[in-house]
């Protein structure tokens, strides 16, 4: 049986595809969320509104992080970093769908900013993969530092009653750090300064964005 080839036209078809599963389809988690089973205690109104504007955060970061994942893994040039790539994507696409139940949870809503998210982290993603692999896990290692920094920034930043949202975040922070630990053992190159600052300004605008939007 002759295998198919897939062209362009076909790749590109897939990765539209993807984008919108990822922008409009209800996120499927293949792990039970962190969350589950555990007790809701009532929040105040400022509670409330507080926990679903730091999730609707969340939310953006893991949009952007599906898109920068399969960019990478399209331009990638060895399998065993691609296939790394989509395993770390498939562990982010749980912590979309942890994210947007627990937004659902606390009458929040998702940012109408993410569709400009994902087509910026796919451009940034496919970039880094197409300037070597080496570069581009280096891109991932510094990119996962940055998100845990901020995770354990919002886990300061969460109304100590909202157990739920915090047992989320804590759960997607240990999988950030797995994730840049792998990228630095499969060779990730360190990124300049000027490149890590330049990426911590970018992180800053989406986040301070999708707080409000």
């Amino acid at each position: 049986m002759t295998e198919r080839t897939f062209g362009i036209a076909d790749r590109l078809i897939g990765e539209i595809d993807k984008a919108i599963k990822v922008l409009a389809a209800p996120a499927r988690a293949g792990r039970a969320s962190p969350a589950a089973g555990g007790g809701e205690l009532v929040l105040d109104e400022a509670d409330r509104l507080e926990s679903a504007r730091l999730m609707r955060v969340n939310h953006s970061g893991e949009v952007a992080a599906q898109a920068l994942y399969q960019g990478q893994a399209v331009t990638a040039r060895d399998a065993a970093v691609a296939a790394a790539m989509r395993r770390a994507a498939a562990e982010e696409r749980d912590h979309l769908a942890w994210c947007e139940e627990r937004l659902r949870e606390l009458k929040g809503g998702t940012s109408w900013l993410n569709p400009l998210w994902y087509a910026g982290s796919f451009a940034i993603g496919a970039l880094a993969g197409a300037l070597g692999d080496r570069a581009s896990l280096g891109f991932i290692a510094e990119t996962e530092r940055q998100v845990e920094a901020h995770l354990r920034g919002h886990l300061e930043r969460l109304p100590a009653a909202d157990q739920r949202s915090r047992a989320i975040v804590d759960q997607m922070t240990h999988d950030e750090v797995a994730h840049g630990a792998q990228a630095a053992s499969l060779g990730a190159q360190a990124l300049p300064l000027v490149l890590r600052s330049a990426m911590r300004l970018t992180s800053k605008v989406m986040t301070r964005s999708s707080y409000w939007v």
